[in-house]
Order: C-alpha cells, then structure tokens, then sequence
C-alpha cells in the first residue's frame, strides 16, 4: 500500500518472483475494499497515503477480528524516528526503511511470513489441545460415573472414591517433591493416579452380593471369588484400553485394579508381586485405599481413629506397604486426618464379627 511508482517498482523487483501474489493499492479506500473479498498474508503499509493516514488504516485493521492479526511492516523514511514509534503503538510487527535496501527487505518479509504461519499453527493446536482436554474431561466424568455405580452396590463405603482420589494426590505429590521416586513422578503421573483411582475396584460389579455385602468372616470359597474382583476389573478395563491404547489415564488404571492388593513382601494378590515388581502406582493406592477402609464405618464396626490406623501402617511397613510410601504417608498425615472424618474415635470391634479388621484387609474380604 503506497502511491509511490518507484516504490512500485522496486517492491516488485525485490518480492515478486520470491513471495508471488503481490498486489499493490495506492489508495486506502481500495484497499480496504480489496480485503473484503481476500485476507492477505501480510501488509506492507506506507506512512501516509493521498486518502488515508497508514496509522489510522492500521488501527482499523486492529479493530476488526477478521484482519487484527495480519501482520504490517510499515513502510518510511529512516529519520522518522516519531513516525516509527507511532507505527508500533499501531501494531506495526516491523518498519523498513525507504530506499530499503532488497536483501534486508526480503529476509524481513520472510521472517513475518513464517513467524504468522507458526502463530497460525499454535493457534490450532491450541484449538485441538482445547478439543481434547474438553473429550478427556468428559471421558473421565463418565468413567468416574460408572466407578460410583460400582461403589453403591456396597451401603457402607459413602465417599470413599473421593477421598481416595484424594490421598493417592497427596502421596504422588509428597513422593515426587522428596523421595526415591521423584524421578518417576512428573505432573501427568499425579493427574493419572487422581483420576485413574476410582477404578480399582470397578471388578466388584461382578461380585455377587451375597459375598460382597456378606458381614463375617468368607469362607476360603467365597474368599476365592472376592479375589478375582482385581482381574475382573483389569480385564475390562483393558478391553477399552486396546482401542485406545495411547491413554494413559486407562492404562494406570488397570495397573491399580488388577495391583493393589499385592503386597510388598509378595504375599498378596493376584499374582504374588514383590516390592518394585508392584506398579508405583498400585502401591500407592494400596496405602490410600487400607487407610480410608479402616477409617469409614462399616457394619461390622466403628471407624477406626487417625491414630490408631497410622499405628497400623507403620506395623504393615516392609510387609503390606512399600517403606518409601509410608514415609510419605507420615509427612502428610496431617493433611490425611483433617480430609473428611469430623469424629476421631476409636471404638471396639463389635463381638458380632469373627474377624479382625488387620486379615480382613490382608484376605480382602473388606467390601471397601
């Protein structure tokens, strides 16, 4: 945009054969006519035209969405120096200098050129990353939906979902700021375990109920079957993870199911892992599902006090539950006794159950 011949000319000679498609408008008005029809890659704009200031057409341009990110290289002369800041107050992206010197001027073009397209470009990946945040969302939603179906076949559990998504935040948290594991431990792992652990136990949707919700001791039969409540739900999950096989959040979530009734020492199931065989993840759930299991109330039994269930871990350490974890346990427990529990008793087992609360949890014949 300029109404000088020679400038013509010359922005011809310099771009024509490099960039093609150069059109030239000595006129603001035409101009802006023009852009009715077609948005340009970029706008070469002189300082004054015979019907427009190029500061005032550059800030109409700012105003409207269509054309506000199209980039304009002012065009004037080098002692201008209040012109040039007045053209970058505009929105200008550069200023050449008149003559320009083709060299300069091409590489400056090119430059503008590929610094649009790459804006261009993450402005798209912006849109899909949005996209897919927003179908992650919602993926996660509905399978915490199902989860929570799961979890109200059993009357006793209220919202142990929620506060187990929770402690496993907390030790993935504590893990990955001081310990062992912090190199193992990035911001996707803590997302992935928050929302991945409602799914372990989503295999006891195929528990019958009269084992399930059954208030004594299970016979070895029944224990059996409460058992494969872990394989149930890693087989399914695993099902939705083949067609999906890039999700991460599906991925550990199978991890925990199928896992984290393993114990440390290798005495627990399904497969008898011992210490860093057992998924990370899994064993953080084991700690975070033990402690909510002991502290909510269930029919057998009155919730069991902060104090006391602590006390149980840290007999359960280098057995049940993986050293490095209990410590981070410890250095969060405050946070895991002021969660949700607004009584902080310690009552007796009733002598209506035969069994204690400690093998209950290692036989995993706990409805929790």
């Amino acid at each position: 945009m300029d109404d000088d011949p020679e400038t013509h000319a010359a922005l011809i000679g310099a771009l024509g054969q490099s960039f093609g498609g150069l059109l030239i408008y000595p006129l603001g008005e035409l101009a802006l006519s023009a852009l009715e029809h077609s948005v340009p890659d970029l706008i070469l704009l002189a300082m004054t035209l015979p019907d427009m200031d190029g500061i005032a057409f550059c800030g109409r341009l700012r105003q409207s969405p269509r054309f506000m990110d199209i980039p304009v290289i002012f065009l004037g002369a080098q002692n201008d120096m209040e012109g040039k800041v007045r053209a970058f107050d505009a929105g200008a992206v550069d200023f050449v200098n008149k003559p320009f010197h083709v060299p300069e001027l091409r590489a400056r073009v090119a430059l503008h050129l590929r610094l649009s397209i790459l804006q261009d470009r993450l402005e798209s990946q912006r849109l899909v990353e949005r996209k897919i945040r927003e179908l992650s969302e919602a993926q996660q939603a509905t399978i915490f939906a199902l989860a929570k179906l799961a979890e109200q076949r059993d009357g006793d559990t209220g919202e142990h979902l929620e506060r187990v998504r929770e402690y496993c935040r907390l030790l993935a948290e504590q893990l990955g700021s001081d310990s062992p594991y912090a190199s193992s431990i990035s911001g996707e792992f803590i997302e992935c375990i928050q929302y991945a652990s409602p799914l372990h136990d989503i295999g006891k949707v195929a528990i019958p109920d009269s084992i399930l919700l059954k208030p004594h001791r299970l016979t070895p039969a029944e224990l059996s079957v409460m058992e494969t409540h872990s394989v149930l739900g890693a087989e399914n999950l695993q099902l939705v993870f083949n067609h999906y096989s890039g999700n991460a959040f599906i991925g550990m979530g199978i991890e925990i199911a199928l896992y984290h009734h393993e114990w440390w020492n290798g005495t627990g199931y399904p497969d008898g892992l011992i210490g860093r065989n057992i998924p990370l993840s899994a064993r953080i759930m084991a700690l975070a599902d033990y402690y909510d299991a002991l502290r909510s109330d269930r029919c057998y039994r009155r919730g069991f006090s902060h104090q006391h269930v602590k006390s149980m871990i840290l007999n359960e350490t280098g057995t049940h539950f993986d050293p490095v974890i209990v410590k981070a346990f410890l250095d969060t427990e405050e946070q895991f006794r002021r969660h949700v529990y607004p009584v902080d008793a310690n009552p007796p087992i009733p002598d209506a159950c035969d069994c204690t609360v400690p093998e209950e949890q290692r036989r995993g014949s706990c409805p929790s």
